[in-house]
């Protein structure tokens, strides 16, 4: 596997076209479309708060429904959640636009929206944005690039990830591009996620892939507790790279298979990283666990844990608040037993033995906690599995970003 520059148009045959609408920034773009010069079969993950938007559902049956899917169309600003009848005839009014001026059926256009929840999205302004992108849509990786500068609402950096790989001499490409930063929580989160790749696979074993996937990376991060209305995933695979089609678990699946998890690995940290007024991103590593779903459950509880978070703020290692949310995550371990490490590029330096303080340096641990990327690792020498989870810490920022998000 290869790490390239590039998002959602690194893959042969994918375009991307972006443009300031005003559906509620003034002062940015605010539509991304991204378009396949071929028929994709699709894959999609979607939120699990019963409370869905609009856009949600007319993905969710495009997934289910439609033999193949070519398009999507994003807008920031305006969730177009908990609008009823309305706001779902918006998505179909949506994917007839772009249908129409991309020459393929309504139900092959995705439809994606991030924002505020309650309003109503303005249909004249979504459509006059369609109509812009269809003509400068482009394969180029600046028009990738900026595409997803537009899915953007309180991010502060754009999200992207590109590798390729080889499959029986063919080269194949996945990228993709995602945002997210407040309404995080495991089990999807308010993220949208678009991947492409030029991959020949059947829909079936793209969709096992990418639902394995979402498990160990999308949901194993927290920014805040709130699972959103709006997440959604979606992999769009054209065929593309001419590869002998993978229609079992082979070899070419499973190299496949770690390259799609490596993107959305990627972006799903670059989301828990840039959380709303996050200055770092904190990473809990659980090892020598008895089970996966022992070490899961541990890692995400202290990711979620709003004591943990504001003392990484404060670069203080405060492993108690670390070891509390360890014993209120609902799973048996002894903590008597666990040893505690903090890492970053700074250094490693051990915290706790067998669940009592070792003598280590208070400056030292500072200033590893100091880095924009921090690691909790917890040992709990009950068997061999493990899981990570990452965050963001809490900040002043993310109350402010907050307080007004509406205005």
């Amino acid at each position: 596997m290869q790490i390239i520059n590039g998002g959602v148009t690194a893959a042969e045959g994918f375009m991307a076209a972006s443009t300031a609408a005003g559906i509620k920034y003034k002062d940015r773009t605010d539509m991304a479309m991204i378009y396949s010069e071929k028929p994709c079969v699709t894959a999609g993950t979607f939120t699990t708060n019963i409370v869905k938007a609009a856009p949600v559902k007319w993905d969710q049956k495009i997934v289910k429904e439609s033999p193949y899917a070519q398009a999507v169309v994003v807008n920031a600003g305006i969730a177009n959640a908990c609008t009823g009848e309305e706001g779902y005839g918006y998505c179909k009014e949506t994917a007839k636009a772009a249908g129409t001026l991309l020459q393929i059926p309504e139900d092959a256009v995705f439809v994606a929206s991030t924002g505020v929840i309650g309003k109503q999205l303005p249909i004249d302004r979504i459509c006059n944005g369609v109509k812009t992108m269809a003509k400068e849509l482009n394969g180029d990786i600046t028009s990738g690039h900026n595409a997803a500068l537009a899915i953007m609402t309180t991010d502060t950096k754009e999200k992207e990830a590109a590798v390729t790989i080889e499959l029986q001499g063919k080269q194949v490409t996945i990228g993709g591009m995602c945002k997210g930063s407040g309404m995080i929580h495991p089990n999807m989160c308010t993220m949208l996620s678009f991947v492409t790749t030029d991959v020949c696979i059947t829909k079936e074993l793209l969709q096992e892939a990418l639902s394995e996937i979402v498990a160990d990376t999308y949901n194993m991060i927290s920014v805040d507790g709130d699972t959103s209305t709006n997440d959604t995933c979606l992999v769009l695979a054209n065929g593309m790279a001419e590869n002998a089609k993978i229609t079992e678990k082979n070899a070419d699946y499973e190299t496949f298979k770690e390259a799609l998890s490596y993107v959305n690995e990627t972006l799903a940290k670059k989301m828990a990283g840039d959380g709303e007024g996050a200055t770092a991103l904190f990473e809990v590593k659980v090892i020598h666990a008895a089970s996966k779903e022992q070490a899961k459950i541990l890692s995400k509880s202290v990711i979620t844990s709003n004591l943990t978070k504001a003392a990484i703020f404060g670069h203080d290692a405060n492993w108690g608040r670390i070891l509390c949310a360890m014993g209120y995550a609902g799973v048996e371990f002894d903590p008597e037993k666990v040893d505690l490490y903090f890492e970053s590029k700074a250094g490693k330096i051990q915290i706790i033995a067998d669940g009592v303080a070792v003598d280590y340096s208070e400056e030292e641990a500072t200033k590893i906690l100091s880095e924009e990327a921090v690691t909790a690792i917890a040992d709990i020498k009950m068997g061999d599995a493990s899981a990570t989870a990452w965050g963001c810490d809490l900040t002043y920022d993310y109350v402010k970003i907050n307080a007004d998000y509406r205005s």
